[in-house]
């Protein structure tokens, strides 16, 4: 058995196969050279300073007995030959694999300016230490580059740092994208309000040094110029794929393809016997939410997609397990708690369903035609596990029911 993937999604396969009586051998390759750890405190414990980068390892939740071949990349994948090629020469053969590589963070596109001295990135534990480094060494002024929710945890970061913060996003406001007006306007005040230094509808047109390779400017494209000597380059994770080119495998720019049951599936749309995926690195087709598969960068997803493929190494149609979790996240950023259940890039329309986004406490639904899919809280999380509980049962969108601090007047909007 192996399970191509260190990090979150192949450790919890890994615990799911002996928890289901799996005996034989399992081999658990990483390109990292750590054992497995938490991503989700890199943006916010680790860039605070309240943990270091190398106190996030994930607890075990049992003895998974495993080989572990840490700091060596999946490179290929020949699945008629049942093996894969690792980044240091070495080939292991399997006889069943999980496709667990993750996703890696965007870099700047310009390959010059995001090596200068100053650019980073944030995803793996290194990159937090670095990142947090500098900032210990207080920069005159830090550049978050895209406003979804890792610049937004950084920018929270900085600002709790007491560090100056310019936030620059290519659309008209924070989370917009992932969550639309309504809290895409609030977290655009919330910033505001905290001292950022919030740039929206505008893109970076490139980065200057000072002549000896160390940042020193941002340049917009309005043709401002930022002064800064640290810039944080958050534009979204691609998932680790390329390896899988040419296996045959339906995996492309999007991530690899798989059905609810984790299982790997080829070019024309079969799962391919004994391969499977779990985690960042794939897109699954949810029985909840029909249509385009989903591809749910969470923490919460990855645990369910890992005990799924876990549990169906071991059984055959038609007692296979299937998803059935809704995608869950959370986020803590200016002092604000924000979590999300459901699918909102599946949603045509919102509504505000409870409080005032002037009181800071509301909650906001999306809806896809006559149907809730995915509700937002913000400072209201008490109330996520009920609304959890309507788009399970396909409630009404708008809601008909009655509910606490409902607004007088709800207004339906059309999802950005």
């Amino acid at each position: 058995m192996l399970i191509a993937g260190a990090s979150l999604a192949g450790l919890r396969t890994a615990e799911a196969l002996r928890d289901a009586g799996f005996g034989g051998r399992i081999t658990l390759v990483g390109d990292e050279p750590h054992p497995p750890y938490d991503r989700p405190p890199l943006s916010k414990q680790v860039l605070s300073g309240w943990v270091g980068a190398d106190q996030t390892e994930l607890p075990a939740l049992r003895a998974v007995d495993a080989d572990w071949r840490l700091g060596a990349a999946a490179a290929d994948l020949d699945l008629a030959g049942r093996s894969v090629g690792l980044a240091d020469g070495a080939r292991i053969a399997f006889d069943q694999l999980v496709i667990a590589t993750g996703a890696r963070a965007r870099p700047w596109p310009v390959a010059a300016e995001a090596a200068l001295d100053g650019v980073f990135v944030l995803r793996t534990r290194g990159d937090a230490a670095a990142l947090r480094a500098r900032l210990a060494a207080r920069p005159g002024r830090v550049v978050v580059i895209g406003a979804g929710f890792t610049g937004c945890e950084v920018a929270s970061s900085c600002i709790d740092a007491g560090l100056p913060v310019t936030v620059v996003e290519a659309t008209g406001a924070p989370l917009l994208r992932a969550l639309g007006d309504t809290i895409g306007a609030f977290a655009a005040d919330l910033q505001g309000a905290h001292g950022v230094d919030l740039r929206t509808g505008v893109a970076v047109a490139g980065f200057e040094d000072d002549g000896t390779g160390r940042l020193a400017v941002v340049v917009l494209g309005d043709g401002a110029r930022v002064e800064a000597t640290v810039a944080v380059v958050c534009l979204g994770a691609a998932p680790n794929v390329e390896w899988l080119a040419g296996s045959g495998l339906a995996a492309g720019p999007q991530g690899l393809l798989c059905d609810s049951a984790c299982r790997a599936l080829d070019t024309a749309g079969q799962p391919v016997a004994g391969v499977f995926g779990a985690g960042d690195v794939v897109r699954i087709e949810h029985p909840r939410f029909p249509g385009e598969p989903l591809r749910t960068e969470h923490w919460g997803a990855a645990c369910e997609q890992a005990a799924v493929a876990g549990a169906n190494i071991l059984r055959a149609d038609p007692d296979l397990r299937r998803i059935d979790a809704l995608p869950a996240f959370w986020s803590m950023q200016f002092g604000a708690c924000l979590k999300l259940a459901g699918a909102p890039e599946r949603a045509d329309a919102t509504v505000l369903l409870q409080g005032s986004v002037e009181s800071g406490r509301f909650v906001v639904g999306y809806g896809r035609g006559d149907r809730l899919v995915a509700v937002a809280t913000v400072n209201q999380a008490h109330w996520l596990s009920f609304y959890e509980a309507q788009i399970r049962a396909g409630a009404a969108f708008p809601p008909t029911y009655r509910r606490v601090d409902a607004p007088i007047s709800p207004q339906k909007e059309l999802a950005s």
